[in-house]
């Protein structure tokens, strides 16, 4: 390859799955995209794209070939800026996955001023509460709450989530105020299960005990595996919740819901930053951890 303008063509098609928009976004013709990428096949003796007359997509030689593609584009971008003004704007695309509540409630709500300051930043905001593959799906960073299971990844802490017990006012005044754990059994509370799976034993809720953590059995009439679903079941006064504070601070203002036992809230959150650990922390990557710190600050303990 005699420059890296044909990786860049070929991760514009990629992401893009179409030549004419890849083309459009380049601000190049569509036939120059399609010689160049029949050239760069050529060159790397595999075949990267599928053609449709609907779509392109990327094979399985493609997807590899694109995420090692990806990571030579940032470097070359970091090794140009790396001398540049810290202050400077960012510039370029930035993949990031996140926590569907914490998007929805902290970060999306703070994105106009970051974006505003850096008009040339592409940001890719992705938000779900499955565990992404950050090299398979090309994600730059994502933030995790909870322990990192994977030991290939390198996370940086960013705070611990502050965690909160509450329900919505009809469910209090049909059983009452909880003040203390024993009120939870006297006055006949129920809860509302969060499991990632269903089949197992309810984790039951959760209180400080001593310097530990410990969980109290109480029945429930619902199970979800969905975050949603869980503040939905608290707002319609199914049973109690236990929820990051994030999520539930608009609903906690509002007076949709009403936090109990503030006292005995669960353990909080280990709130991570990650990136693959074959990938350098690029100077878009290093600005990001900086500002979502900043955002998430008032939600941790």
């Amino acid at each position: 390859m005699q420059n890296l303008d044909a990786l860049l063509i070929f991760a514009r098609v990629a992401e893009m799955t179409s030549f004419t928009r890849a083309a459009e976004s380049l601000g190049i013709q569509k036939g120059r995209v399609s010689t160049v990428i029949r050239t760069l096949e050529q060159e790397v003796g595999a075949t990267l794209l599928h053609r449709t007359t609907r779509s392109v997509q990327l094979t399985e030689d493609g997807r590899a070939f694109y995420s090692r593609a990806r990571d030579l584009l940032a470097e070359v971008q970091e090794l140009q800026s790396m001398f540049a003004d810290n202050g400077a704007p960012l510039r370029g695309k930035l993949r990031v996955d996140m926590p569907t509540e914490l998007a929805r409630g902290v970060v999306v709500p703070a994105l106009p001023q970051l974006l505003s300051a850096n008009p040339e930043l592409e940001l890719e905001l992705s938000s779900t509460d499955r565990r992404v593959d950050l090299v398979q799906e090309g994600f730059d960073c994502v933030i995790r709450l909870g322990p990192i299971v994977d030991e290939t990844l390198i996370a940086r802490p960013l705070g611990k989530l502050r965690m909160i017990n509450a329900a919505s006012p009809g469910y209090l005044a049909r059983h009452g105020a909880p003040h203390t754990l024993d009120d939870l059994r006297t006055q006949g509370h129920q809860m509302v299960h969060y499991t990632r799976t269903f089949g197992g034993k309810p984790p039951g809720w959760e209180y400080p005990d001593g310097d530990a953590y410990a969980t109290l059995s109480l029945p429930g009439a619902m199970q979800v595996n969905n975050v949603q679903a869980y503040h939905a079941a608290g707002l319609a006064g199914i049973g109690l919740i236990q929820a990051g504070s994030p999520g539930l601070a608009q609903y906690i203002e509002s007076g949709a819901l009403v936090e109990v036992l503030p006292n005995l809230r669960p353990q909080p959150l280990d709130a991570s930053i990650v990136v693959a650990h074959r990938r350098n922390l690029s100077q878009r990557v290093r600005a990001f951890m900086g500002w979502i710190e900043k955002v998430m600050q008032p939600y941790f303990d």
